[in-house]
């Protein structure tokens, strides 16, 4: 302690020898006063720290018991102004003895309100203060958290109370630290903190609106998504958010002021989905904000220097969110847009994209995307990511330099894509990273059935990198409890079974989604490419992954989308490798089993009203529009693959589905069954006959001749029962 300044160890050796709690709150004010001065450093205010003694200053904070020789907010407003000259340091402001003052200090300044404190209000300033430098490390952030400092803080600043911006700042600082864990499963205090800053944003009309949206965009940012969408009823905040963002976007502003506008708009579309843009039922704030982004976009990356358009890569990034939002929903064909409104558009973002283009190849071939930096990272993939969203869409422009492209961007998507496997195959710390690969597999569909494109992408591999896509993501999707130790088995035996979180369910969502975008790659390359499917590695495994996974697939309306794609991604291989299945293999004999389900189960007529009308079943009907064209596919290419390997025609048989068909149709009134209906099985039902020799009995024993006659079948008639 040898550089402690003399006057500072005078007053440490004072503080130690006083034999009254008068006597060293006196020589409080000395401390306060060499506080103040250039001589205490460190060393001096730890040494006084000691001196004092913490339960003292913790005293002086909460007893009642003080000698009345002073108001009681005098004591504490003293001990509070040391607090925050102790605080100032790393080592004090992080002391167990502080931290545990954290509760004290939050009940001060939740009673800023009180008439106590309106003559002496430089007790909640310094309370904050203190606050403030404990959440500037570790310690104070996770204690901050831990005694619930959020929900307060949001309610002290919807209270509108004294000194609330400190308030505010506060909350900031930690929600960007912890992000949805700020905030518990109670959204009240959310829903009121957001309330009071969007309607002072919306009726502030000076430079403070902009500082607001700002705050907002990092708030909303954190919520809890889910139970905020859940329980927005009542809620006036996002009409106040649409009325401010509005008076923005319509008046003469600058760069300050648009930058935090976008970055808002884009962080309330990513939380409340782009029906927000829609809330006083004109499209045109939604017409607006996508020629602003895409305008942004253009000038942001025109013809400057790599250096200068990464400098503005958050702005960008928020404009890539929000055209990501509107290409989504434009291709949902929710907007009525008149034929000059859809030109305006579609200039707007061929303009954007043809520079996001032009960035991207720039990008490719530069030092910048090997130099480490995590912001320039995340700012490539961002840049991929947008520009996968347009190709989505966009199935025809500028296609000799997106084929140059896609070597980079694959490269990129399969990064993200084994970072994500990684992530899932560890401790799973944090959020998953975010997958590009995923977002690219509808473009990639597109990609797949153009010969360049395709060519591009078995160069590089990509049917591997897909392969250990589809078991990703079929693992994510096909969720199973978590095992139990054995030691605990016989304890829990009684427990009701667990079910996903809602993060989970969420993250099984996105999955059964990708499986469905995957399925339709895969298939194209299956069709267009049958050499290949028929000989490649990769295409063998995926056959394999196919049989052995479909028949686990639980039965249930979610997974019906996938279990239709992957019975009829496995038809569409077995055709191609029919000269590798062995007879009876069981694995193939429970996919048959799993893909017949599918097959039989699409239309009945016990469920019509109408008991001689034949419909699509009840459990199909919601996902009818996604799976019709895969249930022709796959009645189609099931006829293909009975020649190639004929004994799976005995599973039709013994199934009882050939015989089901027939009984069905029987019941079907003449000339109400559909054209392509009758069409599939009536093929199917040729292909069998022509196949298995009992087939024949068999349908004539069900009256396979009425139904001829009814449904004039006349191939079918003709292998049955001859001219």
């Amino acid at each position: 302690m040898t550089d402690v300044p003399e006057p500072v160890r005078k007053c440490a050796n004072l503080l130690k020898g006083t034999r009254s709690d008068t006597e060293k709150f006196a020589a409080l004010f000395m401390v306060t006063k060499l506080m103040k001065g250039k001589d205490c450093n460190t060393a001096g205010k730890q040494l006084l720290f000691e001196a004092i003694g913490f339960p003292f200053l913790r005293k002086l904070l909460v007893s009642k018991d003080l000698p009345s020789d002073c108001p009681p907010l005098v004591y504490k407003s003293v001990a509070l102004s040391i607090l925050t000259g102790f605080c100032q340091e790393e080592e004090l402001a992080t002391h167990k003895e502080i931290i545990d003052a954290i509760p004290t200090l939050l009940e001060i300044v939740e009673q800023a309100d009180d008439a106590d404190y309106e003559d002496n209000l430089i007790v909640v300033s310094e309370a904050y203060s203190c606050l403030k430098s404990i959440a500037s490390y570790e310690p104070g952030q996770q204690a901050l958290l831990a005694t619930g400092a959020i929900p307060k803080m949001s309610q002290i600043y919807s209270a509108q109370s004294f000194q609330t911006d400190e308030a505010l700042h506060l909350i900031v600082q930690l929600v960007k630290k912890f992000g949805v864990v700020s905030w518990p499963e109670d959204p009240t205090a959310f829903h009121a903190l957001i309330q009071r800053i969007a309607l002072d944003m919306e009726t502030d009309h000076t430079e403070r609106k902009y500082e607001l949206c700002r705050i907002l965009a990092d708030i909303l940012i954190t919520c809890r998504r889910e139970i905020v969408l859940n329980s927005l009823e009542g809620q006036i905040w996002p009409e106040s958010l649409f009325k401010g963002c509005s008076d923005i976007l319509k008046a003469k502003i600058g760069p300050k002021q648009r930058d935090p506008a976008l970055h808002l708009i884009a962080t309330t579309l990513q939380v409340l989905g782009m029906q927000w843009a829609f809330m006083d039922d004109q499209k045109q704030f939604f017409l607006m904000l996508l020629q602003l982004a895409a305008i942004e976009v253009r000038m942001q990356m025109d013809e400057k220097k790599l250096e200068t358009t990464f400098k503005q890569a958050e702005l960008l990034t928020c404009c890539f969110v929000i055209l990501e939002q509107c290409i989504e929903y434009m291709a949902s064909d929710q907007l009525d847009m008149e034929p000059k409104e859809k030109q305006t558009t579609y200039t707007a973002l061929k303009g954007a994209f043809n520079q996001v283009l032009a960035v991207l190849t720039r990008v490719s071939q530069d030092k910048i995307k090997d130099s480490g930096n995590v912001r320039d990272k995340e700012f490539i993939i961002a840049t991929v990511r947008i520009l996968s969203a347009w190709l989505a869409q966009e199935t025809t422009a500028m296609r000799p330099a997106i084929y140059k492209l896609l070597p980079f961007m694959l490269k990129i998507g399969n990064e993200s894509f084994h970072e994500l496997k990684a992530w899932r195959a560890g401790p799973r710390e944090g959020s998953p990273p975010v997958d590009i690969l995923r977002v690219m597999m509808p473009a990639l569909c597109h990609f797949a059935v153009e010969d360049e494109a395709r060519r591009v992408l078995f160069t590089h591999k990509q049917d591997e990198v897909l392969l250990e896509a589809i078991e990703l993501y079929f693992s994510i999707a096909h969720w199973k409890r978590p095992p139990i130790p054995r030691a605990e088995r016989l304890k829990r035996m009684n427990e009701p079974d667990p079910v996903p979180t809602p993060e989970q369910q969420a993250q099984m969502k996105e999955a059964r989604s990708a499986i469905v975008a995957l399925c339709n790659i895969l298939m194209n390359f299956t069709v267009l490419e049958p050499k290949r499917a028929e000989d490649a590695p990769t295409f063998v495994n995926l056959l394999k992954f196919v049989v052995e996974n479909l028949p686990e697939l639980k039965d249930t309306p979610d997974n019906l989308v996938i279990h239709g794609n992957l019975a009829v991604l496995g038809l569409l291989l077995l055709k191609q490798q029919s000269k590798k299945v062995k007879q009876n293999d069981f694995s193939i004999c429970r996919y048959i089993q799993a893909t017949i389900r599918f097959l039989w189960d699409a239309y009945n007529i016990d469920e019509s009203n109408d008991p001689t009308a034949l419909v699509v079943s009840i459990a199909y009907k919601g996902y009818w529009s996604d799976i019709s064209e895969l249930w022709f596919l796959g009645m189609q290419t099931m006829c293909g693959v009975l020649p190639l390997v004929p004994w799976l025609s005995e599973f039709a048989l013994e199934s009882g589905w050939a015989e089901g068909i027939v009984k069905t149709l029987k019941k079907v009134k003449i000339g109400t069954l559909p054209a392509n209906v009758k069409s599939a099985y009536e093929d199917f039902l040729s292909q069998l006959v022509d196949v298995n020799a009992d087939v024949v009995a068999v349908l004539k024993k069900a009256d396979a001749l009425r139904v001829c006659r009814n449904h004039r079948m006349m191939d079918l008639g003709k292998k049955l029962f001859g001219d």
